[in-house]
This record gives structure tokens, C-alpha cells and sequence, in this order.
């Protein structure tokens, strides 16, 4: 035990000046450490522990979405990766743990460390250049750029430390809960029961949350991944005598999926190879592109449908009167997909969950929720699996005049490579855009960033760069009706190539044309070079 403690052995000091600094030790902070480790970044993480949201913002039941093979870094692979079954949350932190052992990425961590204040160093012009940071290139010019200002332990006393690189890792998930805005006289206020949001729920013990629901009327307002888990939990702590159905209410409707088999056919067929995204526009595509897309689209309408149909066969949404009225593949595009937990639809056949939809808004009534037609649903327990406002961390730290320019008319934030905001200079954003594999995705652009710091390239202009990001939105914009999410799911592959070829590095990885086209492309096609 001892041995292992010292192994762990976590930043004892932070400098007063350093180069860079991370904020945040989720799975971007721990890909950003290992890239950066030439750096001694400083690491600062105001809890105790490494997991980000996984540690954090989860529930008991709460499982990755996705197969271990497809969640690993490139370096690192799981112990049990021929495990099938979806790793729990416990073993995900586990995973993230023995990462950071591999690579001795403590030593860089400085727990209760929570940043309260971010300062700009530069001049009022700085981050309104022609070229980001004044230059476009090697950021790290041995010249103080932000002052980050610290409180430890819980304390009110905020220490300052200087740095001219910070990496902001701190996710889109947890801290901020996105609440819903009533009407006055029908909210929380009126309820006689009580109102949570998912957030507050993940801070229970199990017993604590079993106490809480059980022989409640519970309503979970949500209808995607962690409204599921919700639902879920709620069963298992109803179940025997005494117990009460829950109710999800469902304002949007999403494709739900129970496997990563279509028909028998592997899930990575239709999305994840060179040939399957040949079918979906990419941003800023020419017009060759443009004209094999249109040519395409009676192939692309027609997976959707395939897809469509397997779902629903596979589960009893129209039965439930949950079957979406848009494409699958608008789901897919914006990161929108959840996967239905085991004998989760057994449930509802057994009455224990039952579905209300809620078109057109809900507010809470002394009794529980009423419907805009109506409709009271009682509840004794009221959940708000409405989602997190993780811009709102960074607006919460970011000084004037940068907190104005983090998100665009779209509501997303232009990131460049999903990394470089081209208004705010020495500074990147990593775990802030999604895609099947969020853990590949953000190693894959801490690989890129750590390219930049060593000047291997030069970035565009800003105004090039938010050309591109702006082509990212309308690409998203026409392919699905969610766009407000960044999610690169469709081109996840293309988006790829342009990181690798900045690195001077082959876009191209497969040993044939064959597998290029049709292989699904996995963690060792990203094997550093």
C-alpha cells in the first residue's frame, strides 16, 4: 500500500511562473498532461481525484456507451478489452487511474486545487491580432501570458500563479446544471415534494439514493442518456411491495439504441469507415464534394431507414408512442444517441415506467407537474435531467473582454480543430466537441496541440479560422436539426486527417485500399508516429 501511494505521489508546490498550465483532470486533463509532459505542466483539479464527470456526475447503474476497444487511449490499452459487456463507471475510473500510473501523470496533479479566476496578462489588442496570439505559431515565447488565480482546501484565499500556455479541460458535463425557467407561481416554489437535478443526485450514497425514491411517485423530466439511467435507478429502488411507477417526461424525442448490431451487421459499418462517411457532407467540402453528397443522399436516406427499421423492431417505441419523427441519422450527427439499458422496456411492459409526452412545456403544481394541456402527472419527488452548462464554468473564470467572444451566434463555442478559439490567444479548449469516441478525439487533439507548442506548424489567420469554424456549423446546420451540439460524428475521420497532416504525419493508415475504405478506424491506426 505504501508502495503504492509513493507511485502516486501528486505536485507538492506549484512555481509561481511555469509554462503551462491544465485545468481540469478528466480525460482531456490526463491526455493533455501526457502529451505535454515535456512542459512539467501544473495540473490543477479541484477535487480530489482524477475522473472528471466519471468520478463525479454518474450514477450507480451508470455504464461508457461504448466498447471498451473503441474507448482507449493509443497508448494504453484496458486490462479486459475483449470483455464485452459495456465497462461500468467504476472500471472507466479505474482505466483513467492506471493511465496516470503508466505514465506518471500524479506528479503534475495538484488536488482541492479549484481555479476561481483566470487574469489576461496581454495588452487590449492581444486577442484581436490578424494572427492568433499575434504570431499563429509556437505560442510559448518564454513571456507570462495568463495569471490563474487559485483557492486550495476549501479556503477563501486565492493565490496567483503566472503561466503562458493554460489548457481548459474542465468539460462540458457537471458543476453548472442547466435549470429549466417556469412560469411565475409554478415552480419548485409551489411543490409540496421536492425538485433535484441529476447533478445533486450524483453526490448521493447508494443507500442514500435508494431512501430517496423508494415508495415515491418519482417524475424524471429527460429523455436521454442520464434520464434513462435515472428512470432506471428509480425502478430498482421501487420494486416489491410499497413501490411506485416513475414517469419520464418527454418534451424531444431521440433514437434509442440497444446494441452496436444492425440486423447482425456491425455498428461501425454505417458511420465509422472512409465509405460510410463518403456519404455525409464534410465542412468547407469543394464542389465535387458537395455533388457526390447530393448524388448520394438517396443511399444516405436509405441506412438511416435500415437503421430506423431495426430499432423499431428491436424496441416497442411506437407502442409507447416514442418512435422520433425525424431520421436516425440527425441523432447520430449531433451526438444525441443513448443506449438502452438491459430490461429497460421490460420495465415498462411491467408498468413500472411509464411515458408522458410534454410538446409544448410543463410547470409544477402543489401536487407535482402539470402539462400545457392540463394533464397533472402527481409526484412526490421531481428530477431535472436537463442537461449542464459547461460554458458557463468557463464564462465564470474567463476575464472581459474574452468571456463575450466564447460562443458564436450559433451558441457554440468556434473551435478551431475543435481546440484553438481564434479570439482568445494562448489559450486551447479540449473535451468541448463530441464524437463516437470522446477519449480518442481529445488525445488525439492534445497530440495536435502539443504540435503547436513545439512550432512543428503555423495556424491559419484568425479570419481563416473562423471561416472554417462557420463551415463547420452550416455543415452541421444542414445535416441535422441539433446542430447546436459540436459534434463531428459524420466526419470524425476527415477531421482527423487535417490534425495529422499539420503533424507532417500520414492521413492514411490501413495496409490496403480495401481496409481503408471499409475498416473501421481504431485506436492503433492513431498510434503516435
Amino acid at each position: 500500500m505504501e508502495q503504492g501511494q509513493a507511485a502516486r505521489a501528486t505536485r507538492e508546490a506549484v512555481p509561481t511562473v511555469s509554462r503551462v498550465a491544465i485545468i481540469g483532470s478528466g480525460v482531456s486533463g490526463l491526455a493533455a498532461a501526457k502529451q505535454m509532459a515535456a512542459y512539467d505542466p501544473v495540473v490543477f483539479e479541484a477535487t480530489p481525484s482524477v475522473g472528471g464527470v466519471w468520478k463525479h456526475c454518474v450514477y450507480r447503474t451508470t455504464r461508457l456507451q461504448t466498447p471498451r476497444p473503441s474507448y482507449e487511449f493509443s497508448d494504453y490499452s484496458w486490462p479486459n478489452r475483449d470483455d464485452p459487456a459495456f465497462p461500468t463507471h467504476t472500471e472507466v475510473v479505474d482505466y483513467l487511474e492506471d493511465y496516470a500510473d503508466e505514465f506518471d501523470l500524479w506528479r503534475y496533479i495538484s488536488f482541492g486545487s479549484k481555479v476561481v479566476d483566470i487574469k489576461f496578462l496581454g495588452g487590449a489588442k492581444a486577442g484581436f491580432t490578424e494572427l492568433w496570439s499575434g504570431t499563429g505559431k509556437a505560442p510559448l515565447q518564454g513571456k507570462p501570458t495568463w495569471e490563474v488565480g487559485v483557492a486550495t482546501g476549501g479556503s477563501d484565499i486565492v493565490q496567483y500563479y503566472k503561466f503562458e500556455f493554460v489548457v481548459m479541460c474542465t468539460g462540458k458535463y457537471g458543476d453548472v446544471p442547466r435549470m429549466p425557467v417556469f412560469p411565475l407561481g409554478k415552480g419548485p416554489e409551489v411543490f409540496k415534494g421536492r425538485v433535484m437535478h441529476s447533478l445533486d443526485y450524483c453526490k448521493l450514497s447508494e443507500e442514500e439514493t435508494v431512501e430517496l425514491m423508494r415508495g415515491k411517485k418519482v417524475v424524471v423530466v429527460g429523455y436521454k442518456k442520464s434520464a434513462i439511467d435515472l428512470a432506471n435507478e428509480c425502478v430498482q429502488a421501487n420494486q416489491g411491495e410499497g413501490g411506485q411507477a416513475c414517469t419520464m417526461l418527454v418534451r424531444t424525442l431521440h433514437w434509442m439504441v440497444p446494441s452496436y448490431s444492425i440486423w447482425g451487421l456491425p455498428f461501425f459499418m454505417f458511420y465509422s469507415t472512409r465509405f460510410s462517411q463518403l456519404l455525409y457532407e464534410r465542412p468547407n467540402q469543394g464542389f465535387f464534394r458537395s455533388l457526390l453528397c447530393r448524388l448520394m443522399s438517396p443511399l444516405r436516406a436509405g441506412v438511416s431507414k435500415f437503421i430506423e427499421s431495426y430499432l423499431s423492431w428491436k424496441l416497442p417505441l411506437a407502442k409507447y408512442g416514442l418512435t422520433p419523427d425525424h431520421p436516425f441519422v440527425e441523432d447520430y450527427a449531433s451526438c444525441q444517441l443513448a443506449f438502452v439499458p438491459e430490461g429497460f422496456f421490460d420495465m415498462a411492459d411491467r408498468g413500472l415506467v411509464r411515458f408522458q409526452r410534454a410538446l409544448n412545456g410543463w410547470w409544477l403544481s402543489e401536487n407535482g407537474v402539470v402539462l400545457e394541456d392540463g394533464t397533472e402527472v402527481e409526484a412526490d419527488l421531481v428530477f431535472l435531467a436537463t442537461g449542464f452548462e459547461g460554458k458557463d464554468k468557463l464564462r465564470e473564470v474567463l476575464p472581459k473582454p474574452f468571456r463575450g467572444v466564447l460562443v458564436n451566434n450559433s451558441s457554440m463555442m468556434p473551435l478551431y480543430h475543435g481546440t484553438i478559439h481564434p479570439l482568445i490567444p494562448n489559450m486551447a479548449f479540449v473535451g468541448f466537441v463530441e464524437s463516437a469516441s470522446n477519449l480518442r478525439t481529445s488525445e488525439l487533439r492534445c497530440r495536435w496541440l502539443a504540435g503547436l507548442l513545439e512550432g512543428r506548424f503555423e495556424l491559419p489567420s484568425v479570419e481563416a479560422m473562423m471561416g472554417h469554424v462557420a463551415g463547420e456549423a452550416d455543415a452541421m446546420r444542414r445535416t441535422t436539426r441539433f446542430y447546436q451540439r459540436h459534434c463531428i460524428s459524420t466526419y470524425s475521420i476527415h477531421d482527423s486527417d487535417a490534425m495529422s497532416a499539420d503533424l507532417s504525419s500520414a492521413t492514411h493508415h490501413k495496409s490496403n485500399w480495401m481496409a481503408e475504405l471499409f475498416a473501421p478506424y481504431n485506436k492503433e491506426d492513431y498510434k503516435k508516429q
